[in-house]
């Protein structure tokens, strides 16, 4: 392997970081110059990620089937052998089946986004392109991470460039939206850098670096893993350690109740902001509980499925009612991506691999559909000046490319079948469906029909919200603001339909969708493996024990890793618990205690 091989990760995470840095200090003061400069560093971005994908499908194929993570690069950044202290903080990334898709997503949508605001970003050109880079580079540093303190850092990071966006570039209550934004996101955060440190001294009091045979003060994943899965986490400890991570998680999904924030910051902010907030930045939040909560917590994680998904669903149904009643039309799409995120939340608490499969499809499909709905409201803003559905109608007849783009992300949305909103959709509810019984082996989860058939409504609901807003603003007798109520004499003038420019960044995102839809096939074989591997058998492995502990038969798990002793503790238990419960002689005849003995240690050995 060569060098840039090698070197692949850090050269996309600093790539968009070093170009945000050129653009702030480059002599050009052209602000042509720089939107291209700004352009073409987030499309050389997305190379790098293409060539990643490409490198991890090629020269890690056995990585992929058995889960684990490849491009590994790890070099030593705080502490580490040599200093004398047992402190090790490592720049420590990589990508799998989990993160790969959405760095995928990250890399295409930023580049479209930059592109999309060459008109409309007028003043301090340079400080909004760079900051939109440096944005880009952190979110790509948040989903390559296999540190716990470097993950920390480029989620926090993110909030400072997004935070100047939304403060400078936004609308007239852009100040109290970013003031929302940083506090909401920031207030729960301090919770999670309490929980990573806890995490991180709880892996020194009890866990040997295999490496060196020494105890360590260590933030990999991989040694955090071992916390729970060796038991040195207690049930209560999981349980206050997943709070702690929830408070910084849910709020960036956001989770109801703790959305409040969304609609304003979205509304507020410029259109390139929007997109990425709701494609990429809400699923920071997401990816935080599938890539730590649940692998690391699974105790908890159990414990608390129940009540959080019964949130999800609130947020589901609340979501989609909000949408319906709003006017504005970028409060309608902020307000139906409380009601999407709450489909991703529901098949992760689901805990079956169809549930989180469809979560993590889900994020994706989000991330595209929602992501050009917002670029298109924008579209239609610059020339109308206003977002209110009453002051516009008939659109279709002035402009039918528009026409047709909304359409189509709206019909994505909604989950028609052959579109990428379906597939995500119904593996959720199929999860959701399933996860009460044990399906193919698996112990049974802790959902069931009836939060299926809740969440359901919300689908129904999208597509009225939806409907009515294509209705409104596409179709009917044509009207349009007055000519002096859309002039603004520093805005270039545009044609009455979508620019080349404007369709150049539309068809990516629409050809995407229907790839997806048509041919999910290539995304389930990346992305199962990894979630199979990494948090379906943790998760399956605390359901197989509650099972147990509940007197139920045992469902045989898929294939895990073993563990000795937790076995001979339930052969001991159920042992145990035949001698405690006596059968009658003619009982006996009929079934006698080895068999059904021997029917519930199928599930002991993985």
């Amino acid at each position: 392997m060569t060098w840039l091989t090698q070197h692949i990760l850090s050269i996309l995470i600093f790539l968009p970081i070093v170009a945000a840095l050129w653009v702030w200090v480059m002599p050009a003061r052209d602000p042509a110059v720089l939107r291209r400069t700004a352009l073409l560093a987030a499309l050389a971005t997305l190379v790098v990620a293409i060539a990643a994908a490409v490198l991890f499908q090629w020269q890690t194929p056995a990585r992929i089937l058995s889960g684990t993570p490849g491009l590994i690069e790890r070099y030593t950044w705080i502490g580490g052998a040599e200093s004398g202290m047992p402190l090790r903080v490592q720049f420590y990334v990589g990508v799998d089946g989990i993160s790969l898709p959405l760095i995928l997503l990250t890399a295409l949508l930023t580049p479209l986004a930059i592109w999309a605001s060459f008109s409309s970003i007028r003043e301090r050109v340079r400080e909004y392109y760079g900051l939109l880079l440096l944005l880009h580079g952190a979110m790509l540093g948040v989903f390559a991470a296999r540190d716990l303190l470097l993950f920390y850092v480029f989620f926090e990071f993110t909030l400072i460039p997004l935070f100047f966006v939304i403060g400078i570039w936004g609308s007239s209550q852009r100040r109290r939206a970013a003031d929302t934004f940083f506090i909401y996101t920031f207030a729960g955060s301090v919770l999670t850098f309490a929980g990573v440190l806890y995490l991180g001294w709880q892996g020194y009091a009890h866990l040997v670096d295999p490496a060196t045979g020494q105890r360590v003060f260590s933030f990999e994943l991989d040694h955090l893993y071992r916390l729970a899965t060796e038991g040195h986490l207690s049930a209560g400890a999981q349980v206050w350690l997943f709070l702690a991570f929830f408070a910084g998680f849910a709020i960036k999904v956001p989770l109801f109740p703790f959305h409040t924030w969304l609609p304003l910051a979205h509304t507020e902010a410029p259109t390139a902001g929007s997109a990425i907030l709701a494609g990429v930045l809400l699923k920071l939040g997401t990816y935080g509980f599938l890539r730590l909560s649940l692998p690391m917590l699974p105790e908890a994680g159990v414990q608390c499925a129940a009540w959080l998904a019964g949130l999800s669903v609130v947020g589901i149904i609340y979501g989609a009612l909000a949408a319906w009643v709003q006017t504005d039309m970028k409060k309608l799409v902020a307000y139906s991506s409380v009601s999407h995120l709450g489909f991703c939340m529901l098949g992760m608490f689901s805990m079956k691999m169809e549930g989180l499969t469809g979560s993590l499809i889900y994020m994706v499909n989000h991330g595209l559909s929602t992501g050009a709905l917002f670029l298109l409201v924008g579209m239609i803003y610059e020339r109308y000046h206003t977002r209110e559905m009453a002051d516009v109608g008939g659109l279709a007849r002035k402009m039918p490319i528009m026409a047709f783009f909304l359409v189509f992300f709206t019909l994505s949305s909604v989950g028609l079948p052959g579109l990428n909103g379906f597939i995500g959709e119904f593996l959720v509810l199929l999860g959701t469906f399933i996860s009460g019984s044990g399906q193919r082996g698996s112990a049974p989860g802790p959902l069931g029909p009836i939060y299926a058939v809740l969440a359901a409504t919300g689908i129904v609901l999208g597509a009225v919200y939806m409907f009515h807003l294509c209705r409104r603003v596409l179709f009917g007798p044509l009207h349009e603001p007055p000519e002096s109520d859309r002039h603004d004499a520093q805005a270039p003038a545009l044609p009455p339909d979508l620019t080349l420019r404007e369709v150049g960044v539309l068809a990516p995102l629409a050809v995407a969708c229907l790839l997806i839809g048509v041919a999910p096939r290539p995304l389930f074989s990346l992305m199962q493996p990894a979630l199979k591997q990494q948090v379906v058998a943790r998760l399956d492995t605390v359901l197989t024990d509650q099972t147990f502990a509940a007197g139920a038969p045992s469902h045989a798990r898929e294939p895990g890793p073993a563990h000795p002793d937790r076995d001979v503790s339930r052969v001991a238990a159920v042992l145990l618990a035949e001698r405690a419960s006596p059968v009658s002689e003619s009982h006996a005849a009929v079934t006698p205690p080895a068999p059904r003995f021997a029917r519930r240690a199928e599930g002991l050995s993985p």
